[in-house]
């Protein structure tokens, strides 16, 4: 374990799943890159070469330049005996892993939906979705906070903004594990790294398949008939694309907002004079919301490759090397944030880039933030009393710095009138 022996740059680990999944985000191994080498050459075992981009700057330099740093062919960092498919094959083909101009006009079939207004509609939903998970965890003294709350919400939102009915909500939950958790052997469900994989992606595909079918021959104003009905150039999307997008979807509106809400609601457990801050001042709420966005900063990297010779902070980056952008160490980031590592609901200026910036800024976010507003927002006013009650487990993974589990003893009241 790093944390147990001094670091130097011949022994950090920070793209290793069992690395977060042992020891959770590699904090002390960021900022000592990012005092010491905040451009760092990566040469791992089983790992193809890197960039390791730790810094704040740097980090908006190369995402406002997409036609500089290509998303395709390499969206991320994985270990080579992950048994993904190699970057050239890729197993889908969504807003993330596409590039100009395409991205672009992908994007803007279903931006609207998702801008602060598009989404503002949906408070009411949110909220009579968060207000029955609380009702039904109500009396319950012991609870598997992930499980019985946070994994809840997000999961019923995406499902009913696609149109999905409640009766198949839950093969999303499992669909959306498997893709994310492909390495930890709790999603495996008895096979290997490429069959889970496979029949998560498949399985996904041919549910909206048989789904869009119903669409096109029947639209609604649910996001699955928007982009089953979308015209690209005047023809139909392509059935991959098509597919791939609400993988994407499915995968990104469930796993960000879960692990965000998790590991909020832990940050509030640390610091607990943080709680107590928001209860006696509920007015900080979103600003609470950006800081546990901050905070927890769910998507742990992306990767970009340069499409010609370039310099980054002083470092050259030749043609065909990628970089591989680390979100969270951008957000503890000393030259840019006051007290990187104290967790303050009333941080202000908070430029984090939990939600990426430029080009590929997640289309979620303001759904993101709103769902997390709701949800704190009832926490807020019900939980009377929470605890951890034993360990947290991490889910094996460097790409969605995701909890498990987490079991807590609270209690809930009963929501007022």
């Amino acid at each position: 374990m790093a944390a147990a022996q001094e670091l130097s740059l011949d022994n950090l680990d920070i793209i290793g799943p069992r690395h977060y999944e042992d020891n959770g985000y590699p904090h002390r191994e960021w900022a000592y890159l990012r005092k010491h080498k905040p451009i760092f050459w990566c040469e791992y075992p089983h790992t193809d070469p890197f960039w390791a981009i730790t810094k704040h700057a740097d980090i908006i330099q190369i995402s406002k330049q997409p036609n500089l740093f290509h998303n395709f062919p390499r969206l991320l960092v994985m270990p080579l005996e992950s048994g993904m498919p190699p970057a050239e094959e890729p197993p889908f083909r969504h807003l993330l892993n596409m590039d100009p101009p395409d991205h672009g006009e992908y994007r803007s079939i279903v931006s609207s939906n998702f801008t602060p207004r598009g989404v503002s509609h949906l408070r009411a939903e949110i909220e009579d979705i968060m207000g029955k998970v609380l009702d039904d965890a109500m009396g319950r003294e012991n609870l598997d906070f992930v499980i019985d709350i946070s994994s809840k919400v997000p999961l019923d939102v995406i499902a009913a903004l696609l149109g999905v009915p409640q009766k198949d909500r839950e093969l999303l939950f499992q669909w959306t594990n498997a893709v994310i958790g492909v390495l930890d052997p709790e999603f495996q469900a008895g096979g290997d790294v490429d069959s889970t994989f496979d029949r998560a992606r498949l399985g996904l595909f041919q549910y909206f398949i048989n789904l869009t079918e119903e669409r096109i021959k029947q639209p609604t104003n649910d996001i699955t008939s928007i982009v089953a009905n979308a015209k690209m150039n005047g023809a139909p999307m392509p059935q991959f694309e098509m597919l791939s997008y609400f993988l994407l979807l499915v995968v990104a509106g469930n796993e960000t907002t879960r692990n965000a809400t998790t590991g909020g609601l832990l940050a509030f457990i640390e610091n607990p004079g943080e709680w107590d801050k928001l209860k006696k001042n509920p007015g900080l709420l979103k600003s609470a919301v950006e800081e546990i966005v901050r905070w927890t900063s769910p998507v742990i990297q992306f990767a970009r490759t340069a499409t010609a010779d370039t310099e980054v902070h002083g470092q050259k980056i030749k043609k065909g090397e990628s970089v591989c952008l680390f979100y969270p160490s951008a957000n503890r980031d000393e030259d840019v944030f006051d007290e990187p590592n104290r967790f303050n609901i009333s941080r202000d200026p908070n430029p984090h880039l939990a939600f990426g910036i430029g080009e590929h800024f997640c289309l979620g976010a303001h759904l993101a933030r709103l769902e997390l507003e709701v949800i704190f927002g009832q926490l807020l006013k019900r939980l009377e009393h929470v605890e951890q009650a034993g360990p947290i487990a991490r889910l094996r993974s460097s790409f969605v710095g995701g909890i498990k589990h987490m079991p807590i003893k609270c209690k809930i009241a009963p929501a007022s009138d």
